[in-house]
């Protein structure tokens, strides 16, 4: 076995994923027949997606030639070798990757390629804390959340569908979690107002609530009421009349709490502690508060798939992205990528991720979870 320093983000591989629920799910590639003498063969890729600096980690056989170093590429591109064996590789996804072939090569030859999907950046120089939204027309809305008690000139900015951004709402302090109700209308929580603004289509803003403590993710159930997470440890909720009541507590966050709704109309929570153990609660229409899942890293945003799988940005066996969990709580890692922080459902099976500074659009085959379902 061959070990090459990394050149990019230190920290765990994705090989390295233990615990009962930590999955490992693999692009299965059909075997070939060797024309050379051993020739590499890639036998499956796991995650089979990732965002640039992620890693891969490749099974197969002959994938090194006498500890010589193979080549790894995305398309044309090469990535960095991180770890090497004649059966595993470990590769970190580069940028810019346009491909979605990986190949393996060695001095005896070239391997049949595998399919895998990389991300592509389509917005930087943000700073989301949280989840996009999308409007109904499927434009993308991120914040510029900014330090605690900074003053930003853009709060809110609109990428449309040509990817192209767009100042969108100022002067909001801190803006911090994004929901659109039915009608299409913004709402956005100040973590250091404790407000809440209603933003209409053409970005006129009203005061919506305000004493929401340190308001940060929000979500809104079927019937139009909107919840709001204070990450001292309450969850609020909001009629469509304004009324406001205490509607769970829960242990504090110490970075923020993310919120979905899941089909049966439980709301689901996440929200970083000082644990490396954290959990996932879901909370019934009656307010009781569940563990759903322990076992996450930082666990921050959710969102839900049109089959009821949740999909969580956090690190699952140490191994950074998004984990995917089933409706009964198995937990896997779908795809790779490090300083996640929020995703969203897009268009036409794309899965939009937020890093701490960018926007990433993943091509994830996937349909969300309808607004409001």
């Amino acid at each position: 076995m061959s070990l090459w320093k990394k050149t990019e983000k230190p920290g765990p591989s994705v090989e390295k994923a233990e615990g009962k629920d930590a999955g490992k799910p693999e692009q299965p590639v059909n075997k070939v027949t060797v024309t050379g003498k051993n020739r590499p063969q890639i036998l499956s890729v796991s995650p089979c997606a990732a965002i640039p600096g992620g890693e891969m980690v490749i099974r197969g056989s002959d994938l090194a030639d006498n500890g010589r170093r193979p080549q790894v590429r995305f398309g044309d591109q090469p990535g960095s070798l991180l770890l090497s064996s004649s059966n595993r590789l470990i590769v970190r996804v580069p940028d810019d990757v346009v491909s979605r072939s990986l190949t393996v090569e060695t001095g005896c030859g070239l391997s049949t390629a595998a399919s895998v999907a990389v991300g592509v950046t389509i917005a930087q120089n943000l700073h989301p804390v949280s989840n996009p939204a999308l409007d109904p027309d499927g434009n993308i809305f991120a914040t510029f959340s900014g330090t605690r008690g900074q003053k930003v000139s853009t709060s809110v900015y609109k990428i449309d569908l040509n990817r192209v951004m767009h100042p969108f709402l100022n002067e909001v302090m801190n803006a911090t979690g994004l929901a659109f109700d039915r009608e299409g209308n913004l709402y956005v929580s100040s973590r250091m107002e404790g407000s809440i603004y209603k933003v209409t289509p053409s970005g006129q803003r009203s005061t919506y609530a305000q004493g929401m403590g340190v308001a940060t993710g929000i979500a809104f159930d079927r019937d139009g009421n909107l919840y709001v997470g204070d990450r001292t440890g309450t969850i609020f909720k909001i009629s469509p009349d304004r009324q406001i009541f205490v509607f769970a507590t829960v242990e504090p966050s110490v970075a923020a709490f993310h919120l979905a709704f899941g089909p049966a109309g439980n709301l689901y929570v996440a929200g970083p502690t000082t644990s490396s153990f954290d959990h996932v609660l879901r909370i019934s229409p009656a307010g009781e508060v569940a563990s759903f899942y322990q076992g996450l890293g930082r666990p921050q945003g959710l969102a839900f798939d049109i089959n009821g799988n949740l999909y969580v940005t956090a690190s699952l066996g140490g191994n950074r992205g998004v984990v995917r969990m089933t409706p009964d709580a198995k937990a896997e890692l779908v795809v790779s990528g490090y300083d996640l922080v929020g995703l969203a459902f897009g268009r036409h099976g794309s899965l939009i991720l937020a890093t701490n500074d960018s926007l990433v659009d993943l091509a994830l085959g996937v349909e969300g979870m309808p607004l409001g379902k």
